[in-house]
């Protein structure tokens, strides 16, 4: 269906591009058919149904194990035993019909090709079926680590969308990325190839056990007791010695993705103050520091691996001499003694193997370790259990006693007692690191305060849902985001529902119809990530127009003027006479313009708030704003206050 859409707009477009001398841009005629026939096969996509919500469910408290992420789908995990089970007992059959093809077929007296023939064929069938199943079993597999995975990424999103913004500004980007991208996909190959490896070598070393037994008690002794032992001791060492080295790894992966992250954002800056040179250095380190830990897992491996294969080879010299002794007393047969050694080599080849596969099984373990201990990572702010909607508010806003320190010993705000009537806007200002941004986030319940309470409306922001709280308090910030896709999209982002009629008088409102006439397919022009085709200036309009759809009732303005020239000033201050008609709003400004536009002005320095009243009475006064503004008028009117 999607692309029965994306054609026809391809045609539509390839005849605007022929006229304006753009390319070609829709599907070739020569290509039509294929296109048809693709869409009468493609399914039907019926919409997902997403529901979150702030606090998880029982299922997602739950600590993260591999046991629990199975047992989520337990027909594929129990299909797939079954599978193990068949495949392990048809490889084991060979060297059992070796034995009989030796004893009834080969040795003097008992020479008859027909058993012979008939073991080889057998013995051939089994290997074909073996073959099938395990083929049929790798489908399985497949397909149980592919639905884990969806789930495990979907469940590490939806805890991040429920995080606190204090965990993402003590987290590094590409550590959360690494998270999502290499440790996912390291427990993907451990449940697509990893367990089931496991599984089929384990149960064949059961098998073979039970089978050696079977055969010769005397030779089985030996092997259990003599040779098993070493191979454990060894295995006991390496498995401590290597998660050691596997976490380790795991970390510093996630510093290699952080350092590469921060160094692609910043790209500008870094070319801007020549840092080339020494971003190379720093990352020489860090990438240095990942090769260690590889190194250090590299010499674990190279010890056992070698270790374990020499542990095999001398038990097999060992019992080959033992029963080669006890065949000369004809106390055992030839064929069961070349099945027993048959037998033994394949006893040692699922250890070697183990060994291949126990970096992925190491991998994969500390990949669940970090991810397990990320989803236990609860957010500062917490829903309340009895938390409900808050109805529609008229915007009245009370700090009462508020206290807060982002951390604890360093108090930002202490005993700030504040009222913001509806429908009045305040702004607050002073110098940078007072808090007045702060505050602003508190009244969001970003952060909820260390003591005292917030209010909207009387009602404790901490007694309702996030969601209905935020849905009516809009924030525009200092440094507006604006994601990958269309300007209408960005615009549409505040607000399910809006229409295309308010996305147009939002453009007018805020003065964005200039930059829509200039965009080359205007609200349709795709704006890559961040906003970084577009200007400083431009992307604060948009961030503006954004707000006035999301329709708001109470509106922070985060410095939203600070990066725009005085002509683009002048067309948001017009806007803003239209954006807070009716609503609180909380004016947070450097430039004194803004800040004499509201109704009242909160200057706040040293932890507290300092002054309150209407411009004209903070100028009469002569206090803190009075030296702020004859500064600014000693400027030529301009900010003296950055």
């Amino acid at each position: 269906m999607a692309w029965g859409g994306g054609w026809g707009g391809g045609a539509m477009f390839a005849g605007r591009g022929t006229a304006t001398g753009l390319p070609f841009g829709g599907i070739p005629s020569e290509l039509a058919d294929e296109a048809q026939r693709l869409l009468a096969s493609e399914p039907d996509h019926p919409p997902s149904a997403i529901h979150f919500h702030q606090r998880p469910d029982e299922v997602e408290r739950r600590p993260l194990t591999l046991a629990r992420m199975l047992r989520a789908y337990p027909r594929l995990v129990v299909y797939g035993s079954l599978l193990v089970i068949v495949t392990s007992l048809l490889l084991q059959a060979g060297p059992l019909l070796t034995e009989y093809a030796i004893n009834n077929g080969m040795l003097p007296g008992h020479r008859s090709m027909g058993v012979v023939v008939a073991c080889a064929s057998l013995y051939l069938l089994l290997a074909v079926l073996s073959a099938y199943a395990q083929r049929v079993g790798a489908t399985v597999t497949g397909t149980l680590a592919s639905r884990i995975m969806h789930d495990l990424r979907i469940r590490v999103f939806t805890h991040f969308q429920r995080l606190s913004l204090d965990f993402f500004g003590d987290e590094k980007a590409g550590v959360l990325m690494s998270r999502m991208t290499s440790d996912i996909e390291n427990l993907q190959q451990l449940i697509q190839d990893g367990i089931s490896s496991f599984a089929l070598q384990g149960l064949t070393m059961v098998v073979i056990t039970v089978v050696l037994f079977s055969l010769d008690a005397t030779l089985a002794a030996w092997t259990v007791l003599g040779v098993v032992p070493l191979l454990v001791a060894f295995s006991i060492w390496f498995h401590r010695a290597s998660e050691t080295g596997y976490l380790l790894s795991r970390d510093r992966i996630a510093n290699v993705l952080a350092d590469l992250s921060e160094s692609l954002y910043g790209i500008r800056v870094v070319t801007a103050h020549n840092r080339q040179r020494r971003n190379i250095t720093n990352h020489r380190h860090v990438v240095g520091a990942y090769r260690d830990a590889n190194l250090y897992t590299g010499r674990v491996n190279a010890i056992y691996g070698p270790a374990t294969i020499m542990i095999g080879i001398l038990g097999q010299a060992l019992l080959l001499g033992i029963g080669g002794e006890r065949v000369l007393r004809h106390q055992l047969s030839l064929g069961a003694l070349v099945a027993f050694l048959l037998y033994l080599n394949r006893f040692f080849q699922p250890i070697q193997l183990l060994v291949q596969q126990y970096s992925s099984l190491q991998q994969g373990r500390s990949s669940v370790t970090r991810l397990r201990q990320l989803l236990a990572t609860p957010p500062s702010v917490e829903e309340a259990p009895d938390a409900r909607d808050l109805p529609t508010v008229e915007g009245r806003l009370t700090f009462e006693r508020v206290s807060f320190g982002y951390d604890p010993s360093r108090p930002v705000l202490e005993d700030v007692d504040l009222e913001i009537a509806p429908g009045e806007s305040v702004a607050f200002v002073g110098p940078t690191g007072a808090g007045k941004s702060t505050l602003a986030k508190l009244a969001n319940r970003f952060y909820d305060p260390t003591a005292g309470r917030v209010l909207i409306d009387g009602v404790d922001v901490r007694d309702v849902t996030l969601r209905s709280l935020r849905s009516q308090l809009g924030v525009v910030p200092q440094e507006p985001f604006l994601f990958a896709g269309t300007i209408r999209h960005n615009l549409k982002f505040g607000r399910a529902g809006i229409t295309d009629a308010e996305v147009t008088e939002a453009v007018d409102v805020v003065g964005l119809g200039e930059l829509v006439e200039r965009l080359p397919d205007g609200l349709d022009t795709v704006v890559h990530e961040r906003g970084q085709t577009l200007s400083s200036g431009e992307r604060q309009l948009l961030a503006l127009a954004r707000a006035f759809l999301a329709r708001p009732r109470v509106l922070i303005l985060d410095e939203a003027t600070s990066s725009l020239d005085l002509a683009s000033e002048t067309v948001i201050e017009r806007a803003l006479d239209r954006l807070l008609e009716g609503r609180s709003a909380i004016l947070i400004a450097h430039r004194l313009t803004t800040a004499q536009r509201a109704d009242r002005i909160v200057v706040i320095d040293g932890g507290g708030v300092k002054e309150v009243g209407t411009p004209a009475q903070l100028r009469e006064r002569g206090g803190a704003y009075a030296a702020m503004y004859d500064a600014w008028l000693a400027s030529g009117g301009r900010d003296a206050t950055r």
